[in-house]
């Protein structure tokens, strides 16, 4: 399936984020870090001309919000909230930090065990499954150039759908915050304000 040019970002980090603990579905607000590499993001992007002739897509969630207000230096009210760009839910271990989980459940980080399969069995969790469902679905609505401002792991399945990569691909894929990754013709080139 050919899609059109895309760039995908991550909300800066957040409180959660620097605490270490798992946001999921829930939220909390940037910190001063992540509105500065929201703000070089913006930069950047308004430099290289990422930022015209593209629709807007973000993840409802506050974080997302408030990082594409930054970049954009506007507010963001024509910009499509769509739910499924939402990060993955992990059910009841949202807020939970990754320390406290691996106590709950330590045969799901074991060295044989791929990285983040402790997300897919979450108690009362989203899944790899539906999370990759309405990441194709959201994907092949898309009818033009667009930017995602979306999370980590949902932003990780997305790319992997857009190279073509099998949904287990999306481990090996790089992650990060302040940066983003631009998506045409099945290649993608990270963009980071350091460059």
């Amino acid at each position: 399936m050919s899609h059109p040019d895309i760039l995908i970002i991550r909300h800066g980090e957040t409180v959660w984020n620097r605490e270490g603990r798992m946001q999921g579905q829930q939220d909390s607000p940037l910190t001063d870090k992540g509105a500065a590499q929201a703000d070089a993001l913006g930069r950047m992007l308004r430099q290289n001309g990422h930022l015209t002739s593209r629709r807007i897509h973000l993840s409802p969630a506050g974080r997302t919000r408030a990082t594409a207000e930054r970049i954009l230096e506007r507010p963001v009210e024509e910009a499509e909230c769509d739910p499924r760009l939402l990060e993955i839910g992990v059910g009841a271990w949202e807020g939970q930090s990754l320390d406290v989980i691996r106590t709950e459940a330590p045969h799901l980080f074991t060295d044989d065990v791929a990285p983040f399969h402790w997300m897919d069995h979450a108690p009362g969790g989203e899944g790899f499954d539906r999370l990759d469902a309405r990441c194709r679905a959201f994907l092949a609505d898309l009818t033009g150039p667009a930017i995602l401002i979306t999370h980590g792991i949902t932003s990780r399945f997305l790319r992997a759908r857009l190279l073509g990569l099998d949904r287990a691909g999306f481990v090996d894929l790089p992650g990060g915050q302040g940066n983003a990754f631009h998506i045409r013709a099945g290649q993608s080139h990270e963009l980071h304000p350091d460059d």
